[in-house]
Formats: structure tokens, sequence, C-alpha cells
């Protein structure tokens, strides 16, 4: 197998990746999106937090595309928009239950 070099732009956006994995309440509310769109009162709700706070991660994860919004009236509902962090998540969850 040949190497190539990643490219430092590309090396940014992996690190970026797992910064935002690397938060609770963001491993939290991508867990919960995984299984259910879902709008910041229900995720609040949910997550027993401050809406104020899951405005503020989904901020974040919405500007490095994690996740994405559609709007319904008045209200916003938060789903993934990138299924291989999805995935890469979901596995890394099902691996630390096996290694407890």
């Amino acid at each position: 197998m040949d190497y190539h070099p990643i490219d430092d732009q590309l090396i940014d956006t992996v690190s970026q990746t797992f910064k935002a994995l690397s938060d609770p309440t963001r491993l939290k509310i991508l867990h919960l999106l995984f299984h259910k769109e879902c709008s910041v009162n229900e995720i609040a709700e949910r997550l027993e937090m401050h809406q104020s706070t899951i405005s503020h991660q989904l901020k974040y994860l919405k500007q490095i595309r994690l996740v994405k919004n559609r709007r319904e009236k008045t209200t916003y509902y938060y789903s993934p928009d990138d299924y291989h962090v999805m995935n890469l998540l979901e596995q890394t969850i099902e691996h630390s239950k096996h290694t407890r």
C-alpha cells in the first residue's frame, strides 16, 4: 500500500471533527440525533440541559457540518448531516460497552 500524505486542510477538518466528538454534551446531542430528529427544546428536555447550552452546541456542530436543520413554521429541527461521523460515533459507543 502506498503512503499518500494528507494535506493540511484535510488534517484541520479531521482535527475539528475529533474536537467536536471530544465534548460530552456534543456526544449526547449527536447520539440523540442519530436516533431521532429533534428541536432545540426537545433536545434540552431529553438531555435535561438548558436550551441556551444546546443552542450553542448545535451552532458549533452545524458550522462543522455534523448537523443540519430544517424549519417548520418557527421551529428548527436538527438531524445528522454526516452519517460517516455518526456511524463512527455509534461504533465507538458499542466498542466502549464491550471494553468496560
